[in-house]
């Protein structure tokens, strides 16, 4: 059941970072993301993202996204994780290789999103929480 899980959260979380750039994010008083200032990239290529989030009201399935780029390196998804809207702060964290070209340790742009996958007729359409930018440092680890 936990490889099922996981798989679902990640098929999300790439879902949900496809969707970004044509719904923008609607976060209520209170919800939030926040991605940590440290990355940590593994020796076999697997980056690993972290941060908290606090997100509220869902009735469809939550997740929390997120995608990281550096220089030349366009945004690669990395993972996805699931997400509890329950009004209380969560920590994330979300770990994935990057698609075709390798991240180096130094500096990165992160990308997080605090998104729900709501029912809407046979669709589900997704409903941004909250979403973050942050510069950070992927160290080797």
């Amino acid at each position: 059941m936990p490889v099922r899980r996981s798989l679902l959260a990640a098929t999300l979380g790439g879902a949900a970072l496809l969707c970004a750039a044509a719904a923008p994010a609607a976060a209520a008083p209170g919800e939030y993301i926040t991605v940590d200032a440290t990355g940590r990239i593994a020796a076999d290529g697997t980056v690993t993202l972290s941060g908290s989030y606090r997100c509220t009201g869902a009735t469809g399935p939550a997740l929390v996204g997120s995608s990281v780029s550096q220089g030349t390196v366009r945004r690669q998804g990395i993972g996805g994780s699931a997400a509890r809207c329950d009004g209380v702060e969560h920590r994330w964290q979300n770990s994935g290789k990057p698609y075709g070209q390798a991240l180096r340790p130094g500096a990165a742009r992160v990308h997080a999103t605090a998104v729900e996958l709501r029912a809407s007729g046979i669709l589900l359409l997704p409903v941004f929480h909250a979403e973050a930018d942050r510069d950070i440092t992927l160290v080797q680890s």
